[in-house]
């Protein structure tokens, strides 16, 4: 059988590392970040609908939807955030829905959803793997490994769920506070979990 598992935790958390990993130990890995930018891509009915709620502002001049100016939109007005989640949401889960379906029955099938605790959707999974981090650290990262100025870093993390909400629907915890051996040694025990359920 196929197991379902939910993969998130906050920015700069060390998520897309464990993805990595889950990937590497042979999970099939369907990253909800690179779906919401398929379903918007030049030429798509997603962008239509964009560009029909927001207007021909947020785009390039190539046609592209304009990511500094649609994040510089949505993280300032959460309405304005609402409405965009209502277009991309259901059209990266529809698309996210096709994947699965083309998984392995015997799989591991890891749902890569950077806003699982804000969407709701925990419920949906066999089991959740939250990868935590205290928000100074991930201040700290954002700030030397990104070059984000400290300010923004602190107002992106105040805009997505808090460790806490995350934590509470955590069925497996992944400490980021150690190695890479260290992460890696407490994904793999994870993976081997799961996978004697598949």
């Amino acid at each position: 059988m196929t197991v379902r598992v939910g993969l998130t935790g906050g920015i700069a958390s060390g998520k897309s590392t464990v993805a990595a990993i889950l990937a590497e130990l042979g999970a099939v890995v369907i990253d909800a970040d690179a779906l919401a930018r398929e379903v918007v891509a030049r030429g798509t009915p997603g962008l239509d609908a964009v560009v029909a709620e927001f207007g021909p502002g947020l785009l390039t001049p190539e046609g592209d939807l304009d990511r500094p100016a649609t994040g510089a939109l949505v993280f300032g007005d959460v309405d304005a955030r609402k409405r965009l989640e209502r277009i991309i949401h259901p059209l990266v889960h529809a698309r996210s829905a096709e994947l699965e379906a083309a998984a392995s029955t015997h799989a591991v099938v890891v749902h890569d959803i950077p806003l699982l605790a804000e969407v709701g959707r925990a419920g949906s999974f066999d089991a959740v793997i939250v990868v935590d981090a205290p928000p100074e650290l991930q201040v700290t990262r954002m700030v030397e490994d990104r070059g984000w100025a400290r300010e923004d870093a602190e107002s992106r993390i105040a805009a997505q769920a808090t460790r806490e909400d995350r934590l509470a629907i955590a069925t497996h915890v992944v400490d980021n506070t150690g190695s890479l051996d260290d992460l890696r040694q407490q994904v793999e025990r994870i993976y081997l979990e799961l996978a004697a359920r598949a």
